[in-house]
């Protein structure tokens, strides 16, 4: 790959792009983009970059507006996946993508939180959880010396909770937003128990 920090071009990726540093904090809007990067890296590190349900522009899409859900424009009235899921796919909708790749985002960015699950739900899904998750320490898959330029250009807040605290925020906005056992819920009760 010529230039590992490129992003994608074009009236969708525009967009997308601009939407999210909008509505959502910098470190979170940075962390999208580190989560696009890494999924990227990963697909070329796996060799899906030639295979057919490989798609740049939808990888894109779903990695940079998975969090649209804890940005100014979610409602709180739905897990926060959910509402990501939704206001991507109003976007996607409005660039004339057609229905199934609209579906496709809106599932990846849906289940993007869901270990266990996306990884099994096809390549956009897959690669769309693992690079978020690449991003929060959980995969290794790529070398410090691939991760360290992503972190000079986007780098991470000093205080690591800057998404859980995101996540709580939506939270505590209705009980629909942290249903039981979902990772806002679990969240929350941290938070107010103290645990």
């Amino acid at each position: 790959m010529n230039d590992m920090l490129a992003l994608p071009t074009g009236p969708l990726a525009d967009a997308s792009l601009a939407l999210v540093q909008k509505s959502e904090s910098t470190p979170i809007a940075d962390h999208s983009i580190r989560s696009f990067l890494f999924a990227r890296l990963l697909a070329e590190q796996e060799g899906c970059l030639n295979d057919a349900a490989y798609d740049e522009n939808l990888l894109f899409a779903a990695c940079v507006m998975h969090d649209l859900g804890l940005g100014a424009l979610a409602a709180g009235q739905a897990r926060f996946e959910v509402e990501g899921a939704d206001l991507a796919a109003s976007v996607l909708t409005e660039h004339g993508i057609a229905a199934a790749d609209v579906d496709r985002v809106w599932e990846a960015i849906a289940l993007h939180s869901s270990l266990g699950i996306a990884d099994r739900r096809g390549l956009l899904t897959y690669l769309t959880h693992k690079g978020v998750f690449t991003d929060a320490g959980r995969f290794t898959d790529l070398g410090v010396s691939v991760l360290q330029p992503i972190y000079a250009t986007y780098p991470r807040p000093a205080d690591p909770r800057f998404m859980q605290d995101a996540i709580v925020e939506h939270a505590a906005r209705s009980p629909a937003a942290a249903p039981p056992y979902s990772i806002a819920a679990w969240y929350l009760h941290q938070r107010q128990t103290g645990g």
